[in-house]
């Protein structure tokens, strides 16, 4: 059944039933998660040091959340650029292991693929997200001391929640941090393979409990690298998508 999914002239298929899954980058989602959760903790230390619901310390909060948000441009870039070298030499020990079996020739033209552009392109990515934490803070804050005068029955419970604010960042780091690190590997994979001449890749999961019923319809599914399937009304490749746990297993020409 599987065979009737891929295309003619893509007759060999990296095989990880038989090798194995490949390795999660653990250690750059770890590192990156710690350092955003930091950044998390140190934007709610900031607003907490204002009176929460307070109107006339809004715009004060909100120019210093901005303007911490710009200064954190040179430390973004290092936190951004460990992750991605972290992931980038995770995909290449997969890739090692994969292509033991290759012709030297395809096999050199996969490990040596330039990815310099598609590296670049995360690299911005990741700064604009991390940059994006006390961005999202001040955005909320605003929200709230708002909502809070507009509604003055709830006012102490709005005002709870800004002070929840690092909370909240805290949370959405992690969320960060398992969604990039596991698309930088999948954007890596991607790379590689197209360089050799790949369409394609056959969608696995993690194959355990906690494999949402969507991403287990996709499993086994041969999905062309140019049209990323739309699940749960997100469009995106196996591992692209917040929180999924999903990989690529490319299908390579002979």
């Amino acid at each position: 059944m599987l065979a009737q999914m891929i295309p003619a002239p893509l007759v060999l298929t990296l095989d990880r039933k038989k090798r194995g899954q490949p390795q999660r980058a653990t250690r750059a989602e770890e590192q990156y998660g710690r350092s955003l959760r930091m950044l998390a903790r140190q934007v709610g230390e900031l607003i907490k040091a204002f009176p929460a619901g307070d109107p006339q310390a809004l715009p004060t909060i909100e120019d210093m959340l901005r303007r911490y948000a710009e200064a954190l441009t040179p430390w973004a870039l290092g936190v951004a650029q460990r992750m991605l070298s972290d992931a980038n030499a995770r995909d290449l020990a997969n890739w090692r292991v994969l292509t033991a079996e290759m012709k030297t020739e395809l096999r050199r033209e996969i490990l040596e693929a330039p990815t310099g552009e598609r590296m670049k392109e995360l690299l911005g990515q990741q700064v604009t997200l991390i940059k994006s934490l006390p961005l999202d803070a001040a955005q909320r804050v605003h929200e709230l001391t708002i909502r809070g005068l507009e509604d003055g029955t709830r006012a102490k419970e709005i005002a709870a929640e800004i002070m929840r604010s690092g909370e909240v960042a805290e949370n959405r780091a992690m969320l960060i941090a398992r969604t990039e690190v596991a698309r930088t590997s999948s954007v890596l994979t991607q790379s590689r393979a197209e360089h050799a001449g790949s369409t394609g890749y056959i969608w696995r999961t993690a194959r355990d409990g906690d494999v949402r019923p969507s991403h287990k319809a996709m499993n086994g599914r041969f999905v062309r690298w140019g049209e990323p399937p739309t699940i749960d009304n997100l469009r995106g490749h196996a591992g692209c998508l917040p929180n999924c746990r999903c990989y690529a297993e490319p299908v390579i020409p002979d």
